[in-house]
């Protein structure tokens, strides 16, 4: 993020309308930041997947459940039961390494797109600015630049999760280690084929980025705001701009995780659907589009098939993203 910058300004009587955006920097300096984000927003998405992993599994299985079928699960707990039942600990943790490895991606990634859409917009639509903090609306928009671009790398790593969180069944490749999984699907499908789902994960990642980043800015500007008004510095003194305290931070992050899985869960859901259907199976017919999967639940199960698991995501997502965003920034503030 952009607070972790040390930076003096001179203070003035207008209020800060959001985060100091990072300043230009020498191609040197540039490969620096690029290292610390790419490393700093690795440790903080393993961490923060670590947390959230089983209650992801217990989404992806509410989500997957077949249509026209009655229900495996009433509901969270129960699937949690069901699963902890047949399967223990290690069954809700089942394919957790390829999910590691994309949160170390996505993590890393939406951080350093982030910074490098802020610089673009830097040098062009805000040259005149440099000195001056990217308004909101800018921000939101570097946050989904940030996720669509992630979008890309994560598809694949996605459709690998997925098709290893869902219930083992007779005959099938699931349940197997992510090296078959990805045999099965370049067999099937060849080098395109892990990219099945990516408009859903371009919606979600692109709108829940733009939510993501932005909720954390606007609550982190607030913080700021409150803290200021709180202990105004003299007029003209020069201050040093630092990270929010943890807690604050905390919540910040919070709430980013609750906006990024609320506004473009159902997008998450079709996507899910549609990785979580069996390769094998797939080949054989026509492949469901993300127009057609989504017209398909919305017809058997409504909104509610749509929003099926989102309190679990949800609950998940608050705890996850304030890690996140916590480890992040404190790396940042530890290593300038």
């Amino acid at each position: 993020m952009t607070e972790t910058v040390d930076r003096k300004i001179a203070v003035s009587a207008e209020p800060d309308h959001g985060t100091p955006s990072p300043p230009l920097l020498s191609k040197t300096s540039q490969s620096l930041e690029a290292l610390k984000d790419i490393t700093f927003g690795s440790i903080a998405g393993i961490i923060g997947k670590t947390i959230e992993y089983p209650f992801d599994t217990v989404k992806v299985r509410l989500q997957s459940q077949a249509s026209g079928l009655p229900l495996r699960y009433a509901g969270p707990v129960d699937c949690f039961r069901q699963s902890f039942r047949a399967e223990g600990l290690s069954g809700l943790y089942r394919g957790v390494s390829a999910p590691l490895f994309g949160a170390a991606i996505e993590t890393s990634s939406l951080f350093f797109s982030y910074r490098v859409a802020q610089n673009a917009l830097q040098a062009t639509l805000y040259a005149s600015h440099k000195e001056a903090a990217l308004p909101l609306s800018a921000l939101v928009a570097c946050g989904a630049a940030s996720g669509a671009f992630t979008s890309l790398l994560l598809t694949p790593i996605e459709l690998v999760k997925c098709q290893m969180q869902v219930p083992v069944s007779a005959g099938s490749y699931r349940g197997a280690s992510p090296a078959a999984v990805v045999a099965a699907v370049y067999r099937h499908h060849g080098l395109f084929g892990f990219w099945h789902g990516q408009l859903g994960t371009l919606i979600r990642e692109t709108g829940g980025s733009a939510a993501w980043f932005g909720s954390y800015e606007g609550v982190s500007a607030l913080f700021r705001r409150y803290d200021n008004q709180a202990r105004p510095p003299p007029l003209g003194d020069a201050v040093t701009l630092r990270p929010l305290p943890l807690w604050q931070q905390m919540l910040a992050g919070a709430a980013a995780g609750v906006s990024y899985n609320f506004v473009f869960y159902p997008a998450d859901t079709i996507k899910s659907r549609m990785q979580t259907e069996d390769v094998s199976e797939r080949a054989k017919g026509a492949r469901g589009t993300f127009w057609s999967v989504g017209k398909a639940l919305w017809k058997q199960q409504g909104v509610k098939g749509l929003y099926r698991g989102c309190g679990i995501t949800v609950a998940r997502a608050a705890p996850s993203s304030a890690f996140i965003f916590a480890v992040y920034e404190g790396l940042r503030s530890g290593f300038p």
